[in-house]
């Protein structure tokens, strides 16, 4: 292996944080991979990992020799794609990031159709309601709700809205009884998402009158599918998005509380970042998102509750 391969060899590996991982990714074998950077360090003259049974770490030559390497792997990888692109097959690695939520109830069911659609292309997603900075990490496209979105040098198509729904569950209103109006809340226990601040501030509209009301109680979580798990539980009352709780209203494991109180619609958007050099791969992705979400929906399909 020449050197250029073997420093975006170890760019792989201070990525995945162990051989063993890296060479999982690679179709390679733990000692291979070792070898590789063992050949790499003596090259080079320069100790460039600290080695234990299950994890490497980068001394300080290693790590600061690992941004070089990381932008050149960076570079290769763009190369790649840009060929891929000149035959317009959508081909590689998608690395796709999305709200925990509505990635589990409404793009996991998506995947097996588009797969077998694009056989050339792997798709990698990762469910997080972090925040996620699409300028400087390998995520090609996110799904995120508009309260999440704060880049305004991103590229958004919308895909659809969704009403969040005041809910808890049976066994909850029958230890803690029912709130009639949002001031009524304040004697209830009420279940917080701590990603997105302003989430937890409930906005409720009856005519030309409007009350927020922010959310206090015993149980938080950075995803809002923890707190939806929660209040099936009985642990409280939660604001949820209607395309997660849908079925579980119908079935009655769910009640919605003030339902004579609107609230205005998110939206839901794919987002990334470059339109110019919009990749085949990211291109068929977007469009078969927006082919199935079309027209765009509300996401709120139970009608007069």
């Amino acid at each position: 292996m020449d050197i250029a391969s073997q420093m975006i060899l170890f760019a792989n590996v201070v990525d995945h944080g162990s051989f063993s991982a890296t060479a999982r990714s690679l179709g390679l074998t733990p000692s291979a991979v070792s070898k590789q950077i063992s050949h790499l360090e003596d090259k080079l003259g320069v100790r460039l990992l600290n080695r234990s049974t299950r994890h490497v770490s980068t001394t300080l030559e290693g790590r600061t020799f690992y941004e070089r390497c990381a932008r050149i792997s960076a570079e290769v990888h763009r190369a790649e794609e840009l060929a891929q692109s000149f035959s317009g097959r959508p081909q590689g690695n998608l690395r796709v990031a999305t709200t925990v939520a509505f990635g589990k109830a409404r793009l996991l069911p998506l995947i097996p159709t588009f797969t077998a659609r694009y056989p050339m292309l792997k798709v990698t997603f990762e469910v997080t309601d972090r925040p996620i900075d699409l300028s400087d990490s390998d995520y090609d496209v996110a799904i995120r709700i508009a309260e999440q979105i704060t880049d305004t040098s991103l590229v958004a198509r919308k895909l659809a809205s969704s009403k969040r729904l005041l809910c808890a569950a049976p066994s909850y209103i029958a230890r803690y009884g029912r709130p009639e109006k949002p001031e009524d809340l304040k004697n209830h226990n009420c279940l917080r998402v701590s990603t997105v601040s302003h989430w937890n501030d409930w906005h409720f509209n009856l005519g030309d009158k409007t009350w927020t009301f922010t959310a206090i109680g015993n149980f938080d979580s950075n995803s809002a599918d923890a707190v939806y798990h929660a209040t099936l539980a009985g642990l409280g009352i939660a604001q949820l998005s209607s395309y997660l709780v849908e079925q579980d209203i119908a079935a009655g494991r769910l009640v919605t509380l003030l339902p004579e109180y609107e609230e205005d619609p998110t939206d839901i958007f794919a987002v990334y970042s470059d339109k110019r050099n919009l990749s085949p791969k990211v291109r068929v992705f977007i469009d078969y998102l927006v082919e199935h979400f079309r027209p765009l929906p509300r996401l709120d399909l139970i009608e007069n509750i």
